[in-house]
């Protein structure tokens, strides 16, 4: 295929991607603003609007109408004012999305979280992550969605889930106070957890981890005389802190001894929370420079790169700007959620025909207050 003859298909696929995404948020607009269907919380807003999203909201465009969703909106209760009338009487889950003091930030969710990992797992190659294989996730638990996605990643490809117990607000804590000992005690308490899991004779082949945990994995590792590959581990599932190019190039060619290729060890990095779900990345290679390139799941999330200033303008490509999310899914809706992150702006391709963002940190306005746990 010609250079042009890639362009041009690539051009015909964004006008089907956003096509679909223009349709997809009618749909979902229609739904949590219909009086029959709708959510408590969004009926009552809808008072507040200077317009009519039942008529007014005609593409994805036109989700720009609406104010910026406020995270402070989940603090507190009912919580069932979040549950659309559509979906009441379903079992129904609550996961924080953050936070170390005071009344937590809460979502409810259905069946959202298994639908995102399944979408997921369509990504991951079976040759690393086998179908069939046992999972340990080496992340958070407790009210969070990710451990019981993770557990229902692994459940959906035909494996079985092992946890460790790790409490992030904990951890937030000990940073907090500067009581470091006690911080380094808990990673070590953490990391234990995992080795004895490894070393139980579960057939372990694919693991979650956030970055901070995989390095402590693998250091703990090598204290004990062994490489990561000895754990027999062959797909890594990476996620919830900061990825670096750097860091990235480190792991595969320090830890696990090169590329998939040669190692028989690949790890996918991904972006994600409890308001979006999971954005995959472009595939990390050395031709690249390791760089990692995120693409949310549209048309159920959109992530875009908007102007620091003005968050209705997405920056041109290659350019920084703050992390804007929107989540369009017929349990949760999001108009419009400044991130706590910025990043640059990337060109959609032929696996992900939307644009992405890359380079993801933490926003440089709330830097200095951000605390990232070893977690």
């Amino acid at each position: 295929m010609t250079t042009d003859s890639t362009a041009a298909n690539l051009e015909v696929q964004q006008q089907e991607a956003k096509a679909r995404l223009d349709a997809h948020t009618v749909e979902i607009v229609q739904w949590h603003f219909h009086p029959s269907t709708g959510s408590p919380f969004w009926l009552e807003k809808k008072a507040e609007l200077d317009f009519d999203p039942l008529t007014d909201v005609k593409e994805f465009d036109d989700l720009k109408k609406f104010p910026l969703f406020e995270d402070e909106w989940l603090r507190g209760g009912p919580i069932r004012r979040w549950v659309p009338k559509g979906l009441d009487g379903k079992p129904t889950y609550v996961f924080e999305t953050g936070g170390t003091t005071g009344i937590p930030k809460s979502r409810m969710v259905i069946d959202d979280f298994r639908i995102d990992y399944e979408m997921f797992s369509e990504t991951l190659p079976d040759e690393y992550f086998p179908k069939g294989s046992n999972w340990l996730m080496l992340g958070p638990s407790g009210p969070r969605r990710l451990r019981l996605a993770v557990e229902h990643l692994c459940q959906f490809r035909g494996g079985i889930c092992f946890c460790i117990d790790l409490d992030p607000r904990w951890v937030v804590k000990l940073i907090k106070k500067g009581w470091m000992e006690h911080l380094e005690e808990y990673k070590k308490h953490c990391i234990d957890q995992a080795l004895t899991v490894l070393s139980a004779g579960h057939d372990i082949k694919c693991l979650f981890a956030t970055p901070k945990l995989l390095e402590s994995l693998c250091n703990a590792l090598e204290e004990k005389g062994q490489s990561f590959a000895d754990t027999g581990i062959t797909g890594i599932f990476s996620g919830g802190t900061e990825f670096t190019p750097q860091w990235t190039r480190f792991c595969i060619e320090e830890f696990f001894g090169g590329p998939p290729a040669e190692s028989g060890i690949y790890m996918t990095p991904t972006y994600g929370n409890t308001l979006m779900g999971l954005a995959c990345s472009k595939p990390v290679t050395a031709a690249e420079d390791y760089k990692i390139s995120y693409y949310a799941p549209q048309p159920r999330a959109v992530t875009e790169v908007v102007d620091f200033d003005d968050p209705t303008k997405v920056v041109p490509v290659g350019e920084t700007g703050r992390v804007k999310l929107t989540t369009l899914t017929k349990e949760f809706f999001v108009p419009g959620f400044l991130e706590r992150d910025e990043g640059e702006r990337e060109a959609p391709f032929d696996l992900y025909p939307w644009y992405g963002v890359s380079g993801v940190r933490p926003f440089h306005g709330f830097a200095s207050q951000t605390t990232v746990g070893v977690y």
